[in-house]
């Protein structure tokens, strides 16, 4: 099922209320949250305080995205705050297993991130703890950049290695650049949960949208 994750990164940071109460009216599946540290990326964004906040202007489930160094310190923090899908890296310093097993010990779905420049063979001997796998579409940090197309080779590869190893429904979740022009590329090539954020604050319509980006996506796929 395809679904659409808008990311706050693109909201106005002073008014996330108001863009949450947007998104829950505009038919978003799920709400991305990017947690950066100034570095594994670049950027600051925002922590587990902040989250537990926002967790009370919407019921739509957060999809938390841990771009940090060591995210098995925050898990407990995002899982109490209110997260239902915490993502984090392969390329951080926390071992991959034990954050694995900590965000499915706090009851939450585990999601695993790679950049563009990781082999997506990194994330297989993992497949089967995962409720998701996110391919990054371009280098984590900063919005507004632009969708990397020779990423469509390891969405593809990724997808086939799930069908083989019998998780076909497992999500795949893409993360940048995602529009009306990019999004059926990323679904012809199998993934089903699409990050979007400047393309979706930017429409002076969210909703129908939203409504747009799945009708391609599921135009693409047939």
């Amino acid at each position: 099922m395809n679904r659409i994750s808008p990311s706050v990164l693109s909201a106005d940071y002073g008014h996330l209320a108001e863009a949450l109460e947007l998104l829950t009216a505009s038919g978003a599946d799920m709400v991305h949250i990017d947690v950066m540290d100034g570095h594994f990326v670049p950027n600051i964004t925002i922590g587990a305080p902040v989250v537990r906040c926002l967790r009370k202007s919407t019921a739509l489930p957060f999809d938390v995205h841990l771009m940090i160094d060591e995210p098995l310190r925050y898990v407990a923090d995002f899982a109490q705050a209110g997260a239902d899908r915490i993502t984090f890296h392969t390329e951080a310093e926390s071992g991959v297993g034990e954050t694995i097993d900590a965000i499915l010990a706090a009851g939450k779905e585990a999601g695993l991130a790679v950049k563009p420049g990781t082999d997506i063979t990194e994330v297989y001997p993992y497949l089967d703890r995962l409720s998701m796998v996110l391919v990054m579409t371009v280098e984590p940090g900063f919005g507004g950049q632009s969708f990397r197309a020779d990423m469509l080779p390891k969405i593809r590869a990724l997808r086939e290695e799930c069908v083989r190893r019998g998780f076909p429904e497992l999500d795949i979740q893409v993360d940048g650049g995602i529009s009306a022009q990019t999004i059926g590329e990323a679904a012809a090539a199998g993934a089903n949960v699409f990050v979007s954020g400047s393309a979706l604050f930017s429409s002076k319509d969210m909703a129908a949208e939203i409504r747009r980006f799945k009708t391609l996506a599921t135009a693409a796929q047939m």
